[in-house]
């Protein structure tokens, strides 16, 4: 018996070194790849840069407030602060290493800025605003994803959902002249969609993912169809026009950060508050734990009375709903028109900032953040003419998931049943 308990002990000891050895080579691995993120800074937008060069940031429309930083030793300074952040890593590995990597992604975008800007003046408030505004239908896409999936339910028909509501909410919107119809038969329209995957995957168990690429293609041919159709022979149904810009009393009035996050259409304001509601729902009521153990370990959900087929149901329409929402933002928030195909790969977008978000509305948020400024970041360098050739602006977006993809793919857990069809006794 005694034996047995040191055996025990001594296992318990071995995983333990090991588990620590694991994360001490992980934190080398990260101090290094921060340590070579500083060089190539230093290379890449220091070095070379003259040094009478200097970089002018506008931080406000309305107002002369502006911020200049030498080009080059700005540079330099931050690259140095990344490599002394990767030799810190290397040598004694920093708590909350998560924030820190983010904190030198940050760093390293400011280098970049700072050398693309260099002897030109560049609009910061205007570009966080286009940020904000483009990130708006990737996170509440994403919402649908954590909506759906959360309850057990894999949805990559988010992409068709989107542009079926886009179409809808244009047609709606441009023949009641009402901006708000629209937004409302666009929210219905993806409603439809996600009912019909609901059925085809929870009630006949079809495979979920044929049923999502089915809606796609579905979405793709019939709005085709319809715009050509419909639209093309009476233009007048697709003059939606868009919401303006509502300043918030107060908040609006803030310096630099009132300006791009408080001066929005209310799309913006509804991903404000839908998404932080959406995240204590799921994470601290009784529905949202009732989803969860539905999409975690449907078979037990069941055994202590919860109806695993409705509360799917129930799930996938909200989720379909808010693919609704973010498909009607871009005739009603953004174009003033419905235009085939406007969609451009958005919806799959959102599933990757679902994952990178970790099936968490909050951090689907940061994620969508990261892909609108990516997007933002590819237009406003267009303007100032930076040697990067146009096209591989143009990929930054899709780049960017692929990395996501590739990289936080394999690390994050979805719910266990994800994707399962649950049979009921």
């Amino acid at each position: 018996m005694t034996g047995s308990a040191t055996g025990t002990q001594v296992g318990s000891e071995t995983t333990t070194a090991a588990l620590e050895a694991t994360a001490r080579r992980t934190a080398m691995r990260r101090g290094v790849i921060w340590v070579l993120t500083g060089i190539a800074v230093m290379w890449l937008f220091a070095a070379g840069v003259e040094g009478s060069a200097t970089s002018t940031w506008n931080l406000s429309v309305s107002t002369d407030l502006t911020l200049s930083l030498p080009s080059a030793a700005t540079a330099w300074v931050l690259g140095g602060i990344i490599c002394a952040l990767g030799i810190i890593q290397v040598v004694r590995p920093l708590p909350f290493a998560g924030a820190f990597s983010v904190l030198v992604v940050l760093l390293a975008v400011a280098a970049f800025l700072t050398w693309a800007t260099r002897d030109q003046s560049f609009s910061m408030v205007g570009m966080l605003q286009s940020t904000v505004t483009r990130a708006t239908p990737l996170a509440l896409g994403a919402l649908a994803g954590v909506l759906c999936e959360r309850s057990g339910v894999v949805n990559i028909a988010i992409e068709g959902m989107m542009l079926f509501s886009a179409f809808m909410a244009a047609f709606a919107a441009s023949a009641s002249g009402n901006l708000w119809v629209g937004m409302l038969v666009g929210v219905l329209g993806g409603a439809l969609l996600a009912w019909g995957h609901a059925g085809l995957s929870v009630t006949y168990r079809v495979d979920q993912i044929i049923s999502g690429t089915a809606i796609n293609f579905f979405a793709t041919g019939m709005t085709a169809y319809l715009a050509a159709s419909v639209l093309t022979s009476n233009p007048e149904l697709n003059r939606s026009g868009t919401f303006g810009n509502w300043k918030l009393p107060l908040l609006g009035d803030i310096p630099f950060v009132g300006e791009f996050l408080f001066d929005n259409n209310i799309y913006v304001y509804a991903m404000y508050v839908l998404l932080p509601f959406v995240t204590w729902m799921l994470f601290r009521s009784r529905w949202g734990l009732r989803v969860r153990s539905v999409g975690e370990h449907p078979r037990a959900a069941d055994t202590v009375g919860i109806n695993v087929l409705g509360t799917r149901y129930r799930s996938v329409v909200l989720g379909g709903m808010a693919a609704g929402m973010a498909g009607s933002f871009l005739p009603l928030g953004s174009v003033g028109s419905f235009q085939e195909d406007m969609t451009a790969g958005r919806g799959f977008i959102a599933l990757a900032v679902m994952i990178f978000g970790r099936w968490n509305p909050m951090g689907a948020l940061g994620a969508a953040l990261l892909f609108g400024f990516a997007e933002s970041l590819n237009s406003k360098l267009a303007i100032l003419g930076t040697p990067i050739p146009s096209e591989f602006l143009l990929m930054a977006p899709y780049v960017v998931t692929l990395f996501v993809v590739a990289g936080f793919g394999g690390r994050s857990r979805p719910p266990a049943a994800d994707g399962q069809p649950y049979e009921t006794n």
